[in-house]
């Protein structure tokens, strides 16, 4: 078992992810992942990255496939007894404005990868997080906007201390079956299937905290959500503020936290900044 450290990127074939990868290349003192759905994507990105010079690895991840993922956890297992940086990038969005998908399949598909995907990455791979290990939910600005768009008990809901991941889970089960049966904006909820699912992000960041300062408290294990910024990426297109390499910079900030570092935790980052939920 090799006892060199081990970074893991989700969804890094291309935009924010892959600027991820490129800045850990340069700074994480260990192997670095970059993984994606695709394997031929997923190569030809760690071609483009060999060729500017720098050193890393791939591994196939699909996020929506569970098999996958516990594929990547065995491995990781295996051969590195562990997990140092986790990474999770990962995420969809529907194109606003000009996208005519039914709003209940595009919740239902939002939601399945950046909220429940991100979760089971999670369940699956936090377990492997050794002391001072550093966690990154890459979640989005919208979450604050979203919430804002709640009514006041949902958000009264999303902004407890003591919410559960599973009251969290049945919240966001609860948002898809109101866009099917049309019922979402009288339940409360915003019009914004990508918000919700970010909202879902940044809650889950609060909750795993919580549990990893009561269930693994003195390995000084560190787990934030953070927004990258507005990023000139597939999914945000041509006219955003920042490169792909300025997103990816409050991530790396985050997955580079000194060990002596403790705090942030349980936050929202943006701007290597903390934001209030």
């Amino acid at each position: 078992m090799s006892n060199v450290q081990v970074a893991v990127v989700t969804g890094s074939n291309k935009g924010i992810g892959l600027a991820i990868v490129r800045a850990l290349c340069k700074q994480f003192q260990g192997d670095v992942y970059l993984t994606s759905r695709d394997p031929s994507r997923g190569q030809a990105a760690v071609a483009q990255l060999q060729q500017e010079g720098l050193r890393l690895l791939f591994h196939q991840l699909d996020i929506d496939d569970l098999q996958s993922i516990r594929a990547l956890r065995d491995f990781l297992k295996e051969k590195y007894g562990g997990l140092d940086v986790l990474v999770n990038n990962a995420g969809i969005a529907f194109k606003a404005v000009h996208d005519t998908t039914p709003f209940a399949v595009q919740a239902e598909v939002t939601l399945k990868t950046n909220f429940f995907g991100t979760r089971n990455v999670c369940t699956e791979l936090l377990p492997l997080m050794k002391p001072y290990g550093r966690v990154v939910n890459v979640s989005s600005m919208v979450s604050s906007s979203a919430l804002g768009g709640c009514s006041q008990e949902l958000q009264q809901k999303f902004r407890s201390d003591t919410i559960t991941e599973d009251e969290l889970v049945q919240l966001m089960t609860k948002f898809v079956e109101d866009t099917k049966k049309s019922v979402h904006e009288k339940e409360g909820w915003p019009n914004t299937a990508y918000g919700v699912s970010k909202i879902g992000v940044t809650v889950l960041s609060r909750i795993q905290a919580r549990l990893l300062n009561e269930q693994r408290k003195g390995e000084h294990i560190l787990l934030n959500a953070c927004c990258p910024g507005w990023v000139r990426t597939d999914m945000a297109g041509p006219k955003a503020t920042k490169s792909p390499d300025e997103g990816a910079e409050t991530p790396v900030y985050l997955a580079l936290l000194p060990s002596s570092a403790d705090a942030p935790h349980g936050q929202f980052v943006s701007n290597k900044t903390v934001k209030p939920w």
